[in-house]
């Protein structure tokens, strides 16, 4: 009974079944034996699933993606696909089980499913169905006894609707595929459930002969796949000449876009293939055409860095100067991505170095950026300099910001404003209000470029947030005397937190020596002293002090009442009282002293009086200035007593 059940399962694929033939005696003894000896396969009953192989293709509408938004120090690009962005996906509202399927790869060969009986119950065998195996193997008779079988149905699908067409087509099967074609010429056309056509598989494998078989047997030659794909812009990705020359010369269609706008020259223009670009320009390609971000071909060659296809586009007349959605130039991704040979055949063929894209940057600017100092010396004499005021930015700002020395270097040589300054918009995009490039040095801890800006004339006191204060907060001590030696305010305050005494040493006492230097440059002392309360109370402590705090403290006695200073009040104030005459020490100062035994000698030097050499000391230093300490007739000892580089009054 349940031999002839199967049989009946068997007699629905008559056509295809192996077992066709076989008695129910034979088709029981098989469902034994397999059973005694044989794993049992899976017991759907359905035809086996495809395989979801995907091809790797590189596409040249996917360019690279190091362009963001305005936000500094990121690099800048809107015409990139989406992340998640992939040429294998349907299009959306194209809905089907396999949308995520484009690569021609076949599916599993057609296979069939039997239910058989065995020793431990029922199992399911498969078996490759025979048309399809003739195919791959290439047995063309019995293709054709299976093809012009009465019966065979050649337009039968397996689950990704692939057709003995198209296995024919993937195995390049030329004369299988003419035996198919003359038993069911309309099966041409047909598509896979992943939209690819037999013209299109074989064309993706290089199935040459297959290709010619179709074209010559009147297939459509333009049907797409999902992703709006032809055959020709199949050949032009695979780079194949012979394969777009065929295509070409029946007729296809040369400028049909895909999913993302991209034409076939575009493709070919990605890959370098001069040949093919001349065969499409030939046949009537339009290099005007733009995909969806605005990119040309001559965009796509220029950003790719393909020089021999830039000069085929112009030679054509292709637009130097288009710009794309974002409005970068082939000129602009060309210095971007350092191709140097490009940059210099765009400007020898008048390419404007003053346009700019949405974010405001030209090409000088992203070359500065990117570091390239060739392409930097090529773009500086096309460039007008009052476009770059414009823009609100100088190249040095972006040299700066990324530590390109060598292009800093080429900048200043060539006269760029080492005082530019950004503009109100560049600006507020910096929490810090920094405003020129000598900060992005200072920031950036580049001593090299801080010492080339100061040589060059910079003006170390142009930022709301002086550079002087960030070097002190980094603990440069070669910053912070290269700043005071060009003229950094060491007295300057922060505006946003005034204090009653120099902002810098907010940031530092906890580096005595650099103290100690900035106090010997001109450093005010006394300011140190001035507090409103003197002797009487001061408000509590704050043991929880913030760095907001901190920064918002007036007074230098409250100051170093930080927790995190407090445990230097002593030697702080030792060292400020060097450089100041009679002060008096306000009540807050004097519990600092009073909190470590050994601090009280400090209390007994700010005792009144002072010493009298110390007092002559700040005389002459007001009378003659510090400038001028070292023309004065006077010993080296008590030069150097008076610069306060402290050593025995035997040595004067």
């Amino acid at each position: 009974i349940m031999a002839a059940a199967s049989i009946s399962h068997f007699e629905a694929l008559e056509d295809y079944s192996l077992y066709s033939n076989m008695s129910d005696d034979e088709l029981l003894q098989l469902a034994i034996e397999r059973s005694l000896t044989d794993t049992p396969c899976n017991t759907s009953n359905t035809i086996t699933s495809a395989r979801n192989t995907h091809l790797s293709r590189h596409s040249s509408h996917n360019p690279p993606a190091d362009y963001s938004s305005h936000n500094p120090p990121a690099d800048y690009s809107s015409h990139n696909p989406p992340a998640d962005y992939s040429f294998h996906n349907a299009p959306p509202g194209q809905t089907t089980a396999h949308a995520h399927y484009s690569s021609p790869n076949p599916p599993d060969p057609y296979v069939v499913s039997h239910s058989l009986q065995g020793a431990h119950g029922y199992f399911s065998c498969r078996e490759e169905e025979p048309l399809f195996k003739a195919i791959r193997v290439g047995d063309v008779s019995r293709v054709e006894a299976l093809a012009m079988r009465l019966g065979t149905n050649l337009m039968l699908q397996n689950e990704p609707g692939w057709l003995a067409i198209h296995q024919a087509a993937w195995f390049g099967q030329d004369t299988c595929l003419q035996v198919l074609l003359s038993a069911q010429p309309g099966m041409i056309n047909k598509r896979t459930e992943r939209g690819e056509s037999a013209l299109l598989v074989a064309v993706s494998k290089d199935q040459l002969r297959c290709v010619q078989v179709l074209l010559e047997k009147g297939v459509d030659p333009n049907i797409p796949n999902f992703d709006k794909e032809t055959p020709l812009y199949r050949a032009c990705e695979r780079s194949i000449p012979a394969m777009v020359a065929v295509l070409l010369n029946y007729g296809v269609a040369v400028n049909t876009h895909c999913i993302w706008g991209c034409t076939a020259l575009h493709e070919a223009a990605c890959r370098n293939n001069l040949e093919i670009c001349e065969m499409l320009l030939k046949a009537g390609a339009k290099h005007k055409l733009s995909n969806m971000y605005g990119i040309s071909p001559l965009f796509t060659a220029a950003q790719s860095g393909q020089l021999a296809i830039l000069r085929l586009l112009l030679q054509h007349g292709a637009d130097i100067n288009a710009q794309a959605a974002d409005g970068a130039t082939a000129l602009y991704e060309a210095a971007k991505n350092g191709h140097e040979e490009i940059v210099e055949l765009l400007l020898s063929q008048n390419a404007d170095a003053n346009k700019c894209g949405k974010t405001g940057l030209l090409p000088l600017h992203v070359a500065a950026q990117r570091g390239s100092d060739i392409i930097v010396s090529k773009l500086i004499s096309p460039t007008s300099k009052s476009r770059v005021r414009q823009t609100g930015i100088s190249p040095l700002h972006l040299a700066t910001e990324r530590n390109r020395e060598d292009v800093l270097e080429v900048l200043i040589k060539a006269g760029f404003d080492v005082n530019a300054q950004l503009s109100e918009e560049r600006l507020r995009l910096y929490q810090d209000r920094r405003s020129t490039a000598l900060y992005f040095s200072v920031i950036n801890n580049n001593i090299n470029a801080v010492h080339m800006l100061l040589e060059a004339g910079a003006d170390p006191n142009l930022d709301v947030f002086r550079p002087l204060l960030v070097a002190a907060r980094q603990g440069c001590i070669q910053t912070v005397t290269l700043l005071v030696e060009h003229g950094a305010d060491i007295n300057a305050s922060i505006p946003t937190h005034p204090t009653t005494f120099p902002a810098v040493y907010l940031f530092s006492m906890k580096y005595l020596p650099m103290f100690k230097y900035l106090l010997d440059h001109g450093g005010h002392a006394l300011s140190c002293f001035n507090c409103v309360n003197g002797n009487g109370p001061h408000p509590p402590i704050k043991t929880t002090l913030s760095e907001r705090d901190l920064h918002e403290t007036d007074r230098f006695c409250e100051m170093i009442s930080a927790p995190s200073i407090c445990r230097w009040a002593g030697p702080i104030i030792d060292v400020l009282l060097d450089y100041v005459g009679h002060v008096t020490l306000c009540s807050r100062m004097m519990e600092h002293l009073d909190s470590y035994t050994g601090w009280s000698v400090i209390k007994d030097k700010a005792a009144p009086p002072r010493p009298l050499l110390q007092l002559c000391r700040l005389q002459v230093l007001q009378l003659v200035g510090r400038r001028r300490l070292k023309k004065l007739p006077l010993p080296g000892g008590l030069i150097r007593f008076l610069q306060h580089q402290e050593g025995s009054m035997e040595d004067f």
